[in-house]
């Protein structure tokens, strides 16, 4: 009998072995005649490892998406928007996230992959403007089309295009309603920001101040901390806040689960009543927040709106080349229960029936 490689000789006492009592001597041969297909083969796997399932099929239309954590709701709806609208368009959703908010090293990490999955688009909300630019310029140059959800590039022209709220604006809005919800009393603000150096944060911080009407450095800000978009770590800041200055009387926060942390807060400190609250994001249960008194309003953004138009956008490019360009505004919603003449705003109901959670 010819001498056989370890892989033939296991399949020959495989056969050998099973019920199948058919002789041992046909199987041999041909194992021996597959020999010369096998060796090259087994060369392949050692040297690149088990590829083959990562691979798409030729006519497979692949869209990445790459958000900034896994568990923030913001991006878990944002994700699942994607996933069904890639159902129904009858492409693939392979979908990434940074290991925590500001994990930029994680999203160049999961882009990197994409590229190599054979992505023909990639959505990505970056950690960092300035942080994934490398990577995306190297998608480009692949002819990969590169969209922005949430968070603008720096500069803004690095991706094809930008789908997102104008966080700014949203700030501004934000900032308008805590300054007539505090009528007149002197202003003890405490501002509970997100990650340092994030493009998101940097322009709801900002646009509040524009909005409540005082810039940076006011004295009107007794402090501030940055809570990494996490109600754990808001809830913390909000208490070493409320200690070091037991007057404050509004609170800013950069998202919702950061203002469901500072009511904790609040609430433990005996507080509710003497503190106006506000936020951004407009989840469900940010508005239904809203609707029990525990928030004074919050500005809703429409985050399934992003992921749907950006799935619909790659697929329009694979079939027919064209590219978006530019900045989409997809959108904001003041939404509280108690409004000021002048300021527009939606009431939780509105806000139950339209928001993303």
């Amino acid at each position: 009998m010819p001498k056989l490689f370890p892989l033939e000789r296991r399949a020959l006492d495989t056969r050998a072995s099973s019920s199948d009592h058919s002789p041992r001597l046909p199987f041999a041969f041909a194992a021996r005649r597959l020999r010369p297909l096998l060796i090259p083969a087994l060369a392949l796997v050692a040297l690149f490892g088990p590829v083959v399932a990562t691979w798409a099929a030729p006519d497979e239309i692949i869209v990445g998406l790459v958000t900034k954590t896994e568990v923030n709701p913001f991006f878990v709806k944002m994700r699942q928007a994607a996933a069904a609208e890639a159902g129904k368009q009858g492409v693939k959703l392979i979908a990434r996230a940074g290991k925590f908010d500001g994990d930029n090293e994680g999203q160049v990490a999961a882009v990197e992959a994409l590229i190599s999955a054979g992505a023909k688009g990639i959505l990505i909300t970056p950690n960092n403007s300035t942080g994934v630019l490398g990577v995306v310029k190297k998608a480009r140059d692949k002819g990969i089309l590169v969209i922005a959800l949430d968070t603008a590039t720096d500069p803004p022209d690095a991706v094809d295009a930008t789908f997102a709220t104008d966080n700014f604006q949203a700030g501004v809005l934000q900032g308008k309603y805590a300054r007539k919800a505090l009528g007149d009393k002197t202003p003890k603000l405490a501002m509970l920001d997100g990650t340092p150096g994030g493009t998101v944060d940097t322009f709801r911080h900002n646009g509040f101040l524009e909005g409540f009407g005082i810039k940076e450095g006011d004295p009107a800000v007794v402090g501030r901390q940055n809570t990494h978009g996490a109600q754990d770590e808001g809830q913390t800041a909000m208490e070493n806040l409320l200690s070091a200055h037991p007057d404050i009387n509004v609170v800013y926060t950069v998202n919702e689960p950061a203002a469901e942390g500072a009511y904790a807060a609040i609430k433990a400190a005996g507080k509710t009543k003497d503190v106006v609250l506000t936020s951004i994001d407009g989840g469900r249960l940010g508005v239904q927040y809203v609707k029990d008194g525990r928030i004074a309003a919050t500005v809703m953004q429409f985050p399934l709106i992003m992921a749907t138009r950006g799935v619909d956008a790659v697929v329009d490019y694979v079939k027919t080349g064209k590219k978006p360009s530019g900045f989409i505004n997809t959108g904001a919603e003041l939404i509280t229960d108690k409004p000021f003449e002048g300021l527009p705003s939606k009431d939780t109901k509105w806000g139950l029936e339209n928001c993303w959670g």
